[in-house]
Formats: structure tokens, sequence, C-alpha cells
């Protein structure tokens, strides 16, 4: 059967992304995603470079997909059995191993110092030595296509030797992500041409010029059979081609559908919930604009593109949104029309009742928007306003008065800290109810300020609704000065979560940055008890 295999980098070459250190037991909640998603090889690192790696090959987890150790060719001047390098990698008992090592010879000469002739011994004798051992031998050819175009010959005589020496996989790297991708489909196609079967071949590329993608798949086109790459495009620099974008192009177009059916439909729907558990763990807030997992990748702001949307959702989206686990959004703005307002509503699950003054709610939009709101980064604040004017917006409580205090003083180890006190009264079903809570840190750098003690006190007893909440918590707060001089504005928004992965985003704006985060923090609850059915 003519297939494409999927292997991963996330965990050696996603730990090279700037600010980003995976534990060991990170390493493994990866992998254990990964090989959900139906990868077929997942690298775990390089056994023996850093503490980390080898704490994750001491302890590797149990998985369909092939655990895979990364090092690199034996060095100059000893045997491959006597060099401890390849011996930490091999030692970490994976059934596959992949080994780099330089095809391009300006690198030989200066990066390695040896003549080209012991590179290209240096990778004959590892590869042979991992088949001695029985694994499975993978050659990772760094800078290969810098070194084809600089000395074709010297390139392709590195390839034949890894290939003679029982690689199962030749992977061509365009290590510094400057390689186009009309340029990466000829010289894979000419590769092939020159005696390396493309069911040998590996694709790995960088992102440098934001072509690691195109680059993958026109080497998939070319007739490579195993292309590479990370979750998110985590990566050095630029990033590596993103294996979430490339699972989605590949499983969801009707060209390469064929050759992955280790990825199933259920799997594919899971791929948002995957690349988001990654951005938690990286404490990162998901890219807006990635392909099909960002939160605006099926966003629809424009009116004309909202009525298209509603008639037919092809015209403006080339695959469905759940089939990647995703959603349509259709954004209200004060660019909005009839189209986007009806398209938002029905999405909200909103009867509009006959004679429904439509209008009358995009006015209020563009007015409230003039003041300083935005609501198309604030959809649930937007639905409990269109609530409003449809007379559907339920009242769970009312907010009484609230008041903060912040104290900056020194703790009992002489630290200076801030100490955050609310106190927040509602009413609800006639009975007056008084929250207290207390916000503050250990030191200034992980100090908690008022927000967070106002919502607090606000979440701590809600009475009957409690419960509904009980599972929600805050991952974002975003200020924004509307205007500046004395008159100035906040707007602040503020993005909720619950236990099973929905997120909301909700809108406040006040002269106080206080007052505005409140108002935000009250339609996350607000919204959070009409989404789970309380009833008032």
């Amino acid at each position: 059967m003519d297939r494409l295999y999927l292997y991963d980098t996330t965990l050696r070459d996603g730990q090279q992304t700037q600010g980003v250190q995976f534990s060991a037991s990170e390493k493994t909640e990866i992998a254990q995603m990964l090989d959900a998603l139906g990868i077929d090889y997942i690298e775990g690192g390089w056994p023996g470079a850093n503490p980390t790696d080898s704490e994750f090959f001491d302890n590797p987890p149990a998985t369909r997909a092939t655990l895979t150790a990364f090092g690199m060719t034996k060095r100059a001047g000893r045997s491959a059995g006597n060099d401890e390098v390849l011996a930490a990698v091999l030692n970490a008992g994976t059934g596959s191993v992949c080994l780099v090592g330089k095809t391009h010879d300006f690198h030989v000469r200066e990066a390695l110092g040896i003549s080209l002739d012991e590179n290209v011994e240096n990778i004959r004798a590892s590869l042979a030595h991992l088949k001695a051992q029985g694994r499975e031998a993978i050659f990772d050819a760094e800078h290969f296509f810098d070194g084809w175009k600089a000395n074709r010959d010297y390139a392709l005589q590195c390839l034949l030797a890894a290939r003679d020496a029982g690689a199962r996989w030749i992977v061509l790297c365009d290590t510094n992500g400057g390689t186009l991708p009309h340029e990466i489909g000829a010289i894979t196609e000419a590769v092939i041409a020159a005696g390396i079967p493309g069911d040998w071949l590996g694709i790995h590329t960088h992102d440098d010029t934001g072509n690691a993608v195109a680059g993958s798949l026109a080497a998939i086109r070319a007739g490579a059979r195993q292309v590479q790459g990370t979750l998110n495009g985590l990566g050095e620099r630029c990033g590596n081609a993103n294996l979430t974008t490339l699972i989605a192009t590949l499983a969801l177009k009707e060209e390469f559908a064929p050759l992955v059916p280790q990825i199933s439909k259920a799997a594919l729907t899971s791929l948002l919930k995957t690349s988001r558990r990654l951005d938690e763990i990286l404490n990162r807030q998901p890219a807006p604009g990635a392909p099909y997992v960002g939160p605006s990748a099926f966003a629809h702001k424009a009116g004309l593109h909202a009525s298209a949307i509603v008639k037919n959702p092809a015209t403006y989206e080339h695959v469905p949104p759940e089939a990647v686990g995703n959603a349509r959004i259709i954004p209200m703005s004060n660019q909005a029309g009839q189209s986007n307002l009806r398209a938002r509503l029905q999405d909200a699950g909103l009867v509009v009742p006959e004679g429904a003054d439509l209008a009358a709610i995009l006015t209020d939009i563009k007015i409230r928007e003039d003041q300083g709101y935005a609501y198309d980064g604030a959809q649930a604040s937007f639905e409990l306003l269109a609530r409003k004017h449809l007379g559907q917006l339920p009242k769970f409580f009312v907010v009484e008065r609230y008041r903060v205090i912040v104290e900056r003083r020194r703790n009992a180890m002489g630290q200076q800290i801030s100490v955050s006190e609310a106190v927040v009264v509602v009413e609800m079903d006639g009975q007056r109810v008084m929250s207290v809570s207390e916000s503050h840190g250990e030191s200034d750098a992980d100090d908690r300020g008022p927000v967070n003690a106002l919502w607090r006190a606000l979440a701590k007893d809600l009475g009957p609704f409690q419960a509904a909440i009980d599972d929600m918590r805050l991952v974002d707060f975003r200020v924004r000065i509307t205007n500046g001089g004395t008159d100035a504005v906040t707007r602040v928004t503020i993005d909720s979560e619950d236990r099973d992965g929905h997120r909301w985003s909700t809108v406040g704006v006040s002269p106080n940055i206080v007052d505005a985060s409140f108002e935000a923090l009250q339609d996350a609850v607000v919204w959070k008890l009409i989404r789970d059915g309380a009833r008032p």
C-alpha cells in the first residue's frame, strides 16, 4: 500500500524553541497525545544529551507508535562500537534510532574539520552498526538541500552510503529553512531518480521562509513517504513544519487522504484539543490565525461573508470546522450587518421572535463599540447583550456592591508583597450574600492582584448556582487603553475555560480598570450559567 508515515519531533526539535523546556512527565503526556492522533514515529529526544531526555527514555511510555531515539553519527578517529555518544543513544533501547550526519561539503570541512571521505565513512559505519544491533536505522541528512546545490555529487554520495549501510529511512533536511517548495519537489524527484526509492525517503523542513508545510507537501507529491514536523510548529528560530497543519491537510484533502489511513476521523476531531493542550503545557495562548485549530480559523466577520456562510458554509470554508474539533464563529462588531447578527444568534441557539428589532441590537453594538467595547473578540458578552434586547436574559443574581483594598507591605520573611482583599455582596432570590476573599503572592514574581481577589470573592458563594461555576477558571486577561489623556477608557477582555475545554471571552469597559474587569467577570459567570442550563 502506498502509505505516508508521520514522524513527530516535538519532544526534541520542539524543545529547541526559545523559552520551551519540557519536563520528563510533560514529554510523556505529549507522546501519549501524539500516539492517540495516529503518529507513526515519536522522536523522544537525545539520550545522554541532558537529564530530562535520559529520564524520559529510562521510563518510556507505552505507545503504538514507534519510539525513536536521536543522536549523531560516530566521530572520526574511533569505531562505531567505541563511540560513547553513539553508545548512549543505543542504550535507550528503542527499536528505531535516528542519526544526524552532515551532507553539505562546507559543513564537513568547516564545522567537523574532517575530510569528505571520512564523513562518508562515519555515516556508513554508524548506520551499519545500528543494523548490526538489530535497530531500525534512520539517517537525518543535515543541510541536505544546501549541500545538493553546492555539491550535488557529494550530497548524493552521503545518501547512497546510508542506503547501502541498511538505512530504512533517509530524511532530506532543509535545516535552515531557506529552500523553496518548488526546489524541494524537484530535488526530491532527482534523488529518487538517482536510486533512492521514495518509500525510503523522508522530508524535514524548517519554517524560516514560511514554507515548511508547503515544502513538505512538495516532497510528498514528488514521492517521499515519511514527513517530519512538530505540534503547533514548535522549533528553533521560526519553527519546524507544523504537524498539526500537515495532519489536517493530509487527512482532509482528496489528493493526500489515501496516504494517511492511520488518521481516523475520531483522531482528527481531537486535533484542536491536542493543540490547545500543548499550548496549556507551554503556558501560551493559542495562535488566533493557526490553520484549522486557531480561534479565528473559522471566524467570518464581514457582513457579505456571513451572508454567504449562512446559505452555504463551503463558500468560505475549505473544510468543515467540526472535522478538526473547531467551530464556526460569526463575530459581531461595528462592521456587522443583519446577516452576521442572524447567523450569530442562530449559532447561540437563540430564538428570534417575529418582529424582533434586530436593527436596535446592531445600533446598540455600534454605540457601545464607539464607547470602547469590542465584541468580535468577546462573543459571550455579545450574546448576553443580544439576549437582553430579545428579553431572554435570565437574572440569576444582582451585585449590590463590591469593594477592593490593596495593601503593600512586608511579610514575615521581610519580602515585599501586595495583598488584595475583595468584598462582593450579591442578592439572590431576596437573600443577600456577602463573600470575602484575599489574594496575594509570596513575592513580586507571583503576586496576584485585585482582579484575582474579585473573581475569588464573586465565585465563592453563589448558592444554587455554585456547582455550575466550580469548574470555571480564568485563563487570560487583556487590557487596552482605548483613548489616552485624562479621559482614558480601559477595555478589559477576559478568557474563561471549564474542565471540558470550553473557552469563552467577555469584555468590560470603564475609566476604572477594576470596574471594567468586574463587568467582564460578571458576564463570564452569567454566560456559563446560561450555557449549563441553570435556572434563576
